[in-house]
């Protein structure tokens, strides 16, 4: 099979079509022969059979080599018992693998602690990955533009993600008496629905009267029509439209900038949680128009567990006019801190707020140099490709899974062994 051609297929909305021989090793290892991005496996440091048997730690690190076994050449494994072999990584929804550059950006970062104390702020290292630190936020939103789709101007690295959803419901959740509801799914992550409730509660105001959730139909499917149809239903007295960018329990993928045209066309201010969909799917939030987004970066992007997040804000929101004879800024309201202070006056230690346009106005404190380190090194594997190509290589894998799994149904008599939830023409990297 032609590789090119069945992504392209997919791309074009087409149900995905195998020959006779998918079902065989064969047929793997000849989509493996045509992946331009297999090199990109050796960017990573997969767990093995006898790492995962650790119990504490020695110093050591999982090689991923074959040792005792031979290669079997679909995907690097290795034949026979050899405790060297790679695990099958299929959690990367909840977890990324850690890419080797995490060690050596982390490294460069504790060095120039160690070697020039508090001058890192300030001072770029020679034959260091990274920038100086007071530059290493913005160094990472650049790198970040094509994951999400934005101009770096409109992305800032702060915080986590739930932090960041207060954040920026602080600034863009402004219910009144005639607009106060806000607009979720029924099921997100318990963490999203405890920030919405906590900011309905925090405006005074009942959460069974200003949060809609919408339910999904018999097979676990919250359709873009529906979406839609609870959208007209409360669009005279809704302020907020917040969903996932993925299902995380479904793993379905909404359609983006459908969803945010229609409430913004009915008055209604649209933010997403990207979650499960930054370093996953295509996204292209300013083109899409989005308000704003946030995402983390321990899942699909890699840079470790609790790493840093992600935020998005339009950049019609992130204007800042200055009063010349005032001297006064004049911006959207938000809550401040002094690192979202433009770095021209940021030490000017006179508490007149000026803030970064764009974004990165919305920084509250100093971020961690080592988790921006953590970082840059995930990002760092990123620029060495695009989320195009990334997106192609996952819809193969994720349909080629999906035919692999049905043909196990169809050869089993247990039509109960398991249930594939995630719609056929609404998946990602992800399978459920």
């Amino acid at each position: 099979m032609e590789l090119s051609s069945f992504v392209e297929r997919l791309r074009s909305g087409a149900p995905p079509k195998f020959p006779s021989d998918a079902n065989s090793l064969d047929f793997a290892r000849n989509l493996d022969s045509q992946d331009k991005l297999s090199h990109l496996r050796d960017e990573f440091i997969l767990p093995t059979k006898k790492s995962l048997k650790k119990k504490s730690l020695d110093g050591s690190i999982p090689n991923g080599h074959a040792q005792n076994g031979s290669v079997n050449g679909t995907n690097g494994h290795t034949n026979g018992q050899d405790d060297d072999q790679q695990c099958i990584y299929f959690v990367g929804n909840s977890l990324g693998a850690q890419p080797k550059a995490v060690r050596e950006h982390l490294n460069a970062q504790l060095e120039t602690w160690a070697s020039v104390g508090v001058n890192g702020h300030f001072s770029a290292m020679g034959n260091s990955p990274l920038p100086a630190w007071q530059d290493l936020a913005e160094d990472c939103a650049i790198r970040s533009a094509d994951i999400v789709g934005a101009s770096p101007h409109e992305i800032v690295i702060m915080n986590t993600l739930t932090a960041n959803l207060h954040l920026l419901m602080a600034s863009f959740y402004k219910p009144n008496e005639k607009r106060h509801k806000v607009i979720l799914e029924w099921k997100p992550f318990p963490s999203d629905h405890y920030a919405i409730e906590s900011q309905v509660v925090w405006h005074g105001l009942d959460p069974e009267k200003s949060m809609v959730k919408i339910e999904p139909n018999e097979d676990h499917i919250i359709t873009t029509d529906l979406i839609l149809s609870t959208i007209d239903q409360h669009a005279d007295d809704t302020a907020l439209l917040l969903l996932p960018g993925i299902q995380y329990y479904s793993g379905q993928l909404f359609d983006i900038p459908r969803i945010t045209a229609y409430a913004q066309a009915k008055g209604i201010v649209v933010g997403w949680d990207l979650a499960h969909a930054a370093g996953n799917v295509e996204l292209k939030l300013h083109d899409w128009n989005v308000d704003f987004a946030c995402w983390c970066t321990y899942k699909y992007i890699n840079a470790g567990p609790g790493s840093i997040a992600g935020a998005y804000v339009h950049e019609r929101h992130g204007k800042v006019e200055m009063n010349a004879e005032s001297g006064k800024a004049s911006y959207r309201p938000r809550l401040m801190g002094w690192y979202g202070g433009d770095k021209s006056v940021r030490f000017n230690m006179d508490n007149n707020f000026i803030p970064t346009a764009g974004a990165g106005g919305f920084q509250l404190s100093n971020p961690s140099a080592i988790d921006l380190a953590s970082l840059s090194g995930a990002l760092s594997v990123f620029n060495k490709t695009t989320m195009h190509d990334l997106r192609s290589k996952a819809l193969v894998l994720t349909a080629y899974s999906e035919y692999l799994l049905d043909q196990i149904l169809s050869e089993s008599n247990d039509s109960e062994l398991f249930r594939i939830i995630t719609p056929a023409t609404l998946f990602s990297a992800e399978l459920n």
